[in-house]
This record gives C-alpha cells, structure tokens and sequence, in this order.
C-alpha cells in the first residue's frame, strides 16, 4: 500500500491470514503552502526496504508467493522521459497550485460536457490539473515527458518493467471516461494533450507482468511472480474492508477521509458534490465523497497546537467532554475541500470558542468535524437514492472506540469493523490472489477472507440529540465564511 505517509507491505495466505507486514514512512516535500510533492525515487526505497524485511522474516512463505498486487494514493502525477527516469518529484493529490488550469480546461472543453464524461469535477491535486500546471508552468519538464502515472503505478513498474495503470485508480486522474471505463480520448485531444503519454489501462486484477530479475536481485521476491495493476487506495480500501456487493458504505478515517458506496452502475451526484470512480470488481463503481483533512488535522492539533505526545493521549481528554464539545464546532478544512464544496481555497474555523473551553474541547470538536463531513456525505448519497445496509469504519477511525461512537452516533447506523487491521493492503492481497485464480470473483473472495468483529457499536440516543444541532450549525460555516476565504 503506497500511502501518503508510508508505505506498508503485508504477506497474506489465501484464506485470509495475515503472515506479516513492514511499514516505512515518508514525508511530504512543501516548498510552498499550496504545494505537496513527493520523491518517488523515496517511495521507491521505502517500497523495497518493507518487501526486504518480510522476506527476510517469512522466508517459507515468502517463496511461496503467487501474486503480487498494489494499493496507491490516489490522484497524484508522476512522470519519466524516453530514459525512463523521473522528470521531478509527483505532484501529489494534497497539492493546491492548480485551480487555475481547472478554470482553463472547462473554457477550452466546456464544464458540462467535461463533467458528463469524466462524472467528476477537476479538483486540484488530480494527474489532469498537475499535469496541466506543469504545461503551463515548467515547458522543460512537460517537453520530457515519455509516460504519466499515478503513485503507485511507479512503485509497480519498478518491480515489473511494465508501464500501465489499472481503471479505478485512472478514473481519479480526472481525464478519464468512467461510465466506459477507459481514457477520455476526445476530452485528451481537445486539450492537446498527446494520447501516448497515457498508459495501457486495464482491470484491477489483470495481469502486468512479472517479478523482474533485477527487482528479485533487490527485494528476495522470485523472478517471474506475477504482478497485477492494483488499484486506488479508496477502492482497495473498500475491497479490503468486504465492500464488493451493493449496500455497503465504508467509512475511512486515515490521512483525509472519505464516505464509499459501492455501486452497480456508473451514478453520480447531478451537483457533482462527491466522486464516482471505477471499482476494483469489474463493471461496478464506488461513489466516494471526500474530505481532505482527516487525521491529519488532529495531527496537526497535536504537533502544531497543542504539543502533545499521543493519539491515546488525546482521546483521553476528549473522552472528558460530552457530545457537543459545549458549543465548540470545528471545520476540518485546513487544506481545501472536496466534498461538498470543491474549493481549494476554503479554510478551517474553531466556531463557538468561550473562556469555558480546553483543549479538551479542542481535541473533541475537531474529532467531531471530521466525522460532521463525513456526514456530509452520507446526505448526498441518500440524496441519490442509495440504500446502506451495512457501515464499516476503518483506519484510523476504526480503532477509536471515541471515533467510532461518534461515527455511531453522527451517521446514525451501527458501526461494524474488521478483526484485521491494514484494510487497503489486505484488498490489494485480495486482488493479487484473484487475478491468480484462487477465488471464482471478488464476491467471494470477501466472503473467504474478510472477518468482522463480533461486537458492533450503536447510535446513542442522547448523543444524537447534541449532534443534530451541532451539524445544522456546522453546515452554515462554510456558506457564511465562503466570501472571506482567500
């Protein structure tokens, strides 16, 4: 899994067992407050560093594999030259610098007609606007480029010597047909873009290629293992948490955030509030709404703000103060938003702050922001006509007994979570094994592999009365504040 700020190796049987995982992490590169890179090279060690350490700690099993597969960041460019060799660093999907070519692309296509392809708004930070602010902005690097790929798709072509990328993590580039599931050929040329940048694209759990010896020599993997395209983090995560049927909602509290349906046919929000992308299973689709700042907002609290040691520590405390947080609300919009707004610009308040309040209240309320946009998207959903039976909450979020009584009482549904941990390595173990055969479809592969806790978490009651007033309030913050943004 090639996360935003690590990655994670995992070896898993095909019944679902964990054997193992290394993870290793990674900063992101800020020159400017807008911008977010990432040296893909950096990606690349920290890659081969964790598939190094299981092999050296599961030797048996790790010569027994069969299949190798790959969850990624989502969004984000990275290019090579004819050399093969990275022309700069990616661009990444938190990046803010490209709202300006946004604009561009809808006066040169059309907006309308830009988003009944792509069924997408162009949002900053998406391959599509980075590569276009690279056209405009760096000539020498764009004149460079041989091939465009998603992060993940780097760390796998230096496994396999393969270029390409898979359909659910080419549909967030924002250049991609996703009712047809291929490359938004018409939309590439009116932009003038050069239809051979773009890579072979093909299914989840198709075939790439294989284990090459030099990747052998440096990793301990056997040359030949068969390697398939992976997919998107959202999407993996998804697969990985039994999301492969209708009905499902997950719920994923990591870096950003975001609200996922599976889906059957290629739906979409007519206000183009949320995303609709490509899912792993062939010809179905997950409507993601997406809030960019997660847990990286109670980071941030706890490095920037509040200089606190833990996590645990910050639950305690927030574990202190009741529902609500006393009138305290939290916008989590401290890198722009997705879901609903789409607005780069868009900025986070603390709303509502007296002499009363901790930090405590502090750590609560913007737990209970995150969770508010969350919400957010779950209203839109509705909103389309979908019908969840089932809510599963991972990440982060997922081992908080606070989070996920929040989740509980904010969504208002029971809360399921999985007895396994690492959701998006696990779906792409899941689509290594089924791109091997060893189960008929994805279907049944969650069903073989995926194991929910017993012990669920219900709605409170009395919470929700606090809760439902806090997130009428919460959704004026941003329509009141919109014009003071800059």
């Amino acid at each position: 899994d090639v996360g935003t700020s690590s990655v994670k190796s995992l070896l898993m049987d095909a019944g679902g067992r964990m054997i193992g995982t290394e993870q290793q992490g990674y900063e992101i590169v800020k020159e400017r407050l807008d911008y977010a890179e990432q040296d893909m090279e950096l990606l690349w060690e920290a890659a081969k560093s964790t598939i190094c350490a299981l092999v050296r700690r599961f030797p048996t099993e790790a010569g027994r594999i069969q299949g190798i597969s790959y969850s990624g960041q989502m969004h984000g460019l990275v290019m090579v030259d004819r050399q093969e060799r990275l022309i700069r660093r990616g661009i990444i999907w938190a990046d803010q610098r490209s709202a300006d070519e946004i604009q561009k692309v809808y006066d040169r296509v059309g907006k309308d007609r830009y988003r009944n392809v792509v069924l997408n708004s162009l949002s900053t930070g998406f391959l599509l606007a980075s590569l276009m602010w690279v056209w405009e902005n760096e000539p020498e690097c764009y004149e460079q480029i041989y091939k465009v790929m998603l992060p993940k798709d780097y760390i796998r072509w230096r496994m396999c010597g393969e270029y390409g990328t898979d359909r659910s993590d080419a549909s967030g580039s924002a250049i991609f047909d996703t009712g047809n599931r291929q490359w938004a050929w018409e939309l590439i040329d009116e932009l003038g873009l050069d239809r051979e940048i773009f890579p072979v694209c093909c299914e989840s759990g198709s075939i790439a290629g294989a284990v090459t010896k030099q990747c052998a020599e440096e990793t301990g993997l056997k040359a030949g293992t068969a390697i398939a395209y992976g997919g998107g983090d959202a999407l993996m995560q998804a697969v990985g948490n039994g999301a492969a049927a209708p009905g499902i909602l997950t719920a994923n509290i990591g870096t950003s955030s975001q609200l996922n349906a599976y889906i059957d046919r290629p739906l979409y929000d007519s206000k183009f509030r949320t995303n609709t992308f490509c899912h792993v299973p062939p010809e179905s689709w997950l409507l993601m709404g997406a809030n960019l700042s997660g847990g990286i907002a109670l980071k941030w609290l706890m490095n920037q703000i509040l200089e606190m040691k833990n996590y645990d520590a910050m639950t305690r405390l927030a574990e202190t103060v009741s529902a609500g947080s006393e009138g305290l609300l939290f916008l989590p919009y401290l890198s722009g938003e997705r879901t609903p707004y789409n607005d780069p610009a868009a900025k986070g308040i603390y709303f509502g702050m007296t002499l009363k309040h901790t930090r405590a209240h502090l750590i609560r309320s913007t737990m209970e922001g995150i969770v508010f946009g969350l919400r957010t998207s779950l209203d839109i959903f509705k909103e389309q006509g979908l019908v969840c039976y089932k809510t599963i909450a991972s990440g982060g979020g997922a081992r908080s007994s606070l989070f996920l009584q929040m989740q509980a009482d904010i969504l208002d549904c029971e809360i399921f979570t999985n007895k396994d941990q690492e959701r998006a390595c696990m779906g792409a173990a899941i689509t290594a094994a089924a791109a091997c055969g060893e189960y008929a479809d994805y279907q049944e592969a969650c069903e073989k592999t995926v194991r929910l806790k017993d012990k669920t978490v219900l709605p409170n009651r009395e919470n929700q009365k606090y809760y439902e007033e806090a997130f009428a309030l919460y959704q004026e913050l941003y329509p009141h504040n919109r014009e003071l943004f800059c």
